[in-house]
C-alpha cells in the first residue's frame, strides 16, 4: 500500500485538543505510520546559494492509503484542515 506524508501549514489557529482524536482515529483504521510536530532548523548546502527554510511547515503525519484520494479523505478531523488551514499531501514513493 502506498504511503503519504501530510505537511501541516501554519495558516490556521487550529485546535490544539483535537490532535488526540484526530491521531486516535487514524491510528484505531490503522493508517497512522507516525508524525510529529516540526520544529526550527537550517537550510544546508555544500556549495552555492542557500534557500530560506520552508516556515510554513509545522508538522508532518504519515499515513498508509490506497490512493491519494483516500489520502486526502483522511483530512477528515485534520485540526489544520478543519480551521481553513492548508495540508499538503505528497507520495512517498517507495525506494529499492
Amino acid at each position: 500500500m502506498p504511503e503519504y506524508i501530510l505537511l501541516m501549514h501554519d495558516d490556521a489557529d487550529d485546535d490544539e485538543t483535537a490532535w488526540e482524536q484526530y491521531l486516535r482515529r487514524l491510528k484505531d483504521i490503522g493508517c497512522f505510520e507516525g508524525g510529529s510536530a516540526i520544529g526550527d532548523g537550517i537550510v544546508a548546502r555544500k556549495t552555492g546559494v542557500v534557500r530560506s527554510v520552508t516556515s510554513h511547515l509545522t508538522g508532518y503525519i504519515r499515513v498508509n492509503a490506497d490512493s491519494l484520494a483516500h489520502a486526502q479523505s483522511m483530512l477528515a478531523g485534520n485540526p489544520v484542515f478543519e480551521a481553513g488551514g492548508s495540508v499538503e499531501i505528497r507520495e512517498l514513493p517507495r525506494t529499492n
